[in-house]
């Protein structure tokens, strides 16, 4: 009962926020330095008290700019598969997103930003694999019996849609120091009859998602950022936040290595330490939740693994990098 609850107050999420930030918020599409970006990540949750959950997503993204200033537009699209549980509860979401970046200052980093990502949602059971009372016969278990369950089918689809707007500042006049605040609001059709059953008129519950992130120099070869979160949806709430510690393994300013460690906290229910190495255009990002809350007497503190692999390209030529100033998130 406590692991179903858990399952009810979360959508999907994962624990390395600075590598799904169109998931968080379709506006913060674009805030990176590069043309091209491709970003992908994998995550295998509470295998230590029932079937894995595991989620993966996979987020393409480019921009160009517009007209003769410094705004831009990205657009790109975002797959998500989720696979929940001993019954199979599949989840694939196919969302396009489109921001469009405007300038705010002739001489600095300075964007406010609007995105929008929806799609097509469809979700799907394995019938074979649900077990009910109704198939126990006194002795024991009987899959010959009927489960006495009345689904419409094994499979529905929805449209889900997404906006979202953040700032997007440099600090001072140093280019690499840069602060970003968010707002997303998912789920805005609060898409209706999210069920199996056919008379079930239950409605998809808006979330609201609030995002900070801050990156400043320390030394010549360091530098600290630190990202937060904060999601309501319904009576459920999530806070997720921490800081990542930056090497630059050469003092060249055209450095490809870079070492990344650091600690995220989903308040009241995990630890999560985290480690990124980045081999530009390449980085791989792993992290671990160590389980704090009520659930750890099951799972003995094992929450869930992560890993990420993300690829940022600048093109040759006729790179947006030539007319865009760009972020150093």
């Amino acid at each position: 009962m406590l692991s179903a609850g858990m399952a009810m107050a979360q959508d999907i999420h994962f624990s390395q926020i600075f590598e799904t930030p169109v998931l968080r918020n379709p506006s913060l599409a674009g805030i990176y330095t590069g043309d091209i970006r491709i970003q992908a990540v994998h995550r295998n949750q509470w295998n230590s008290v029932t079937d894995a959950y595991q989620t993966t997503c996979v987020t393409g993204e480019t921009k160009t700019n517009v007209g003769q200033g410094s705004d831009f537009i990205s657009y790109g699209g975002q797959i998500v598969y989720d696979k929940a549980g001993t019954v199979a509860l599949n989840t694939t979401k196919v969302f396009p997103v489109f921001t469009y970046n405007k300038s705010m200052s002739d001489y600095k980093n300075v964007y406010f930003s609007i995105g929008f990502m929806g799609g097509l949602v469809q979700r799907s059971i394995d019938r074979s694999k649900v077990t009910t009372n109704n198939q126990y016969d006194g002795v024991g278990f009987n899959g010959s019996l009927a489960d006495g369950e009345t689904f419409a089918s094994n499979a529905y689809t929805y449209f889900d849609g997404n906006v979202g707007m953040s700032l997007n500042s440099q600090i001072g006049d140093n280019e690499n120091n840069n602060l970003y605040l968010g707002v997303a609001y998912h789920h805005f059709n609060q898409a209706k009859k999210i069920s199996f059953y056919a008379a079930d008129r239950e409605a998809m519950t808006a979330k609201w998602v609030s995002s900070v992130g801050m990156r400043f120099d320390m030394t010549n070869t360091t530098y600290f950022t630190l990202e937060a979160d904060y999601s309501i949806q319904g009576k459920y709430q999530e806070i997720i936040g921490g800081a990542l510690y930056t090497w630059k393994l050469s003092e060249n300013d055209e450095s490809r290595y870079f070492l990344h460690g650091g600690a995220y906290m989903r308040w009241k229910d995990a630890i999560i330490p985290v480690m990124k190495l980045e081999f530009r255009p390449l980085s791989v990002s792993m992290s671990y939740d160590a389980n704090i809350s009520p659930l750890k007497s099951a799972s003995y503190g094992r929450g869930g693994f992560e890993c990420s692999v993300s690829y940022v390209k600048t093109r040759t030529r006729n790179s947006s990098l030539d007319a865009v100033r760009c972020m150093k998130f």
